[in-house]
């Protein structure tokens, strides 16, 4: 009411303004009752009819006759089907991973084994930059569950929330990414898009939440932090020193040749 404060109605229960004023019981009390003009209203967006089975019949045969490979789409009796994505790897940051244990073999996966479990030692590294991952999925996969496949085909023991799926397109000469809600289906993306991967990649990135929760990081991972984050300082430093070296020895150099000369 004094601020002018704008939020949507749902959210309204979980905002706290901090504008005390004397005589005012709480913060919460300058907020406009609901369905004030002030209150931003909820669009309910009308969502697509979910397609039938023979749409869905359609659209694969449409897909597999563009595919250029073996990674045909297959469609199930009950409706659902299956088939592959894959997934570029672009994490800038450590992971962490058991430490002194061999690489997952087809035995641990067929008989659902977690290496993970075996051993509480704990390393971090970087895994290669744009690596990229196959994944053979169903149209019922979600992205939280891709996302959770692929930490665990890579041993990697941090929490799945640190990290997000995002689709990346071309367009016009750029590039664009969205990320991606938990809930949402990858293998119907990859459908709707084609097999084109130009039109629709996968990206696995840090979850940029805007604010860092450090709390859900390990003392490993934290202590790796500072060490990336002193290396990063030194580096700049050194920049910086060579910039204004290089200019020092520029302006000394013009010194001397106009020495003896007018200004």
């Amino acid at each position: 009411a004094d601020c002018r404060y704008t939020c949507h109605q749902e959210c309204r229960s979980l905002i706290q303004l901090d504008c005390r004023r004397p005589g005012q019981l709480s913060p919460e009390s300058t907020l406009l009752p609901p369905h004030s003009q002030n209150v931003t209203p909820t669009v309910e967006e009308e969502k697509p009819e979910p397609p039938t089975v023979q749409e869905i019949k359609q659209k694969i045969e449409k897909y597999n006759a563009k595919v250029t490979n073996c990674l045909l789409m297959k469609l199930n009796d009950d409706g659902t089907y299956t088939g592959f994505i894959k997934v570029h790897l672009k994490l800038r940051r450590p992971v962490t991973v058991p430490a002194g244990i061999r690489p997952q073999s087809i035995y641990d996966a067929l008989k659902e084994v977690n290496l993970a479990d075996m051993t509480d030692k704990r390393t971090s590294f970087y895994l290669p930059l744009d690596a990229i991952k196959q994944l053979h999925i169903s149209s019922t996969t979600t992205v939280s569950e891709v996302i959770q496949g692929l930490l665990k085909k890579f041993m990697v023991v941090d929490n799945p929330q640190k990290f997000a799926l995002f689709k990346e397109m071309r367009k016009d000469g750029q590039v664009l990414f969205q990320k991606l809600p938990l809930t949402e289906y990858p293998l119907y993306l990859r459908l709707l898009a084609g097999p084109d991967t130009d039109a629709l990649s996968f990206v696995l990135k840090e979850n940029e939440t805007g604010e860092v929760e450090w709390d859900a990081f390990s003392i490993p991972e934290l202590q790796n932090f500072l060490m990336i984050l002193d290396r990063e300082e030194k580096d700049k430093i050194q920049q910086v020193q060579r910039k204004y070296e290089k200019f020092k020895q520029r302006l000394q150099q013009t010194l001397k040749e106009a020495k003896g000369k007018p200004g």
